[in-house]
């Protein structure tokens, strides 16, 4: 007897398909309802708006950036073709950003630089997610394909001055109030702020690793881009 074919719905392949589209849409709506949010806060309130926006929309932001570690197991098992460890430095970054350095420090939540690298956190997935999303059930568009490659390399330089610029800021509420600084056993202490001024400059390090990475990876995609658009 012949095997009998699997309804599409039940194939992996089409599993897979279905799984990512979900994910990038989930991921979608969340950033967009956050920098819609944004958006329409700034007309109403103007600059007093920038001042809450952590209070406003932190939560919603803190779900978005915790499901984003799914995209580490993605790679990992093989459903997400990318680099672990450039993702894994791009998303280390956030989650040090949001979690430890502005969701610890109330004072620091109340910083303009916490808007603007929202809304530059914001742009970047944006784009990124509706490339994704649209490319995973086999729809491209040349624009929005070239702006996914590009977008970042204004924004994403701009994302690393914005996250030094909350550490710098953070420094001085670390070093007042003690948060994570601890003492260990063997008199040995651990002092945050300089583990927060050694990430600074890893920070740094770490861009120029990804850029590279990225610019490649433009490269790639914008070469192969044309030659897809002949065959179709």
């Amino acid at each position: 007897m012949g095997r009998v074919a699997l309804p599409a719905w039940l194939q992996p392949r089409y599993r897979k398909n279905a799984y990512l589209f979900i994910y990038y849409l989930i991921q979608f709506c969340g950033h967009s309802w956050i920098f819609t949010n944004m958006t329409v806060r700034f007309f109403s309130f103007g600059q007093d708006s920038m001042v809450d926006t952590f209070y406003a929309i932190g939560l919603v932001m803190r779900l978005c950036q915790s499901i984003s570690l799914l995209e580490l197991l993605h790679i990992y098992i093989g459903i997400e073709s990318n680099h672990l460890l450039p993702r894994f430095l791009q998303l280390t970054e956030r989650i040090i950003i949001l979690f430890v350095v502005i969701t610890s420090q109330e004072e620091v939540q109340e910083k303009y630089v916490v808007c603007v690298l929202f809304i530059f956190w914001n742009l970047l997935d944006m784009v990124r997610y509706t490339y994704s999303m649209l490319s995973v059930i086999g729809i491209s568009y040349a624009v929005l394909t070239w702006l996914s490659q590009t977008l970042w390399m204004l924004i994403y330089p701009l994302c690393v001055l914005a996250e030094a610029f909350a550490i710098y800021q953070s420094l001085p509420y670390f070093e007042s109030f003690g948060t994570y600084s601890t003492k260990l056993p063997f008199d040995v202490s651990i002092y945050f702020p300089y583990v927060l001024k050694i990430y600074l400059m890893m920070l740094f390090i770490g861009m120029y690793f990804t850029y590279s990475h990225l610019y490649s990876e433009r490269r790639d995609v914008l070469r192969i881009f044309p030659m897809k658009k002949k065959k179709m």
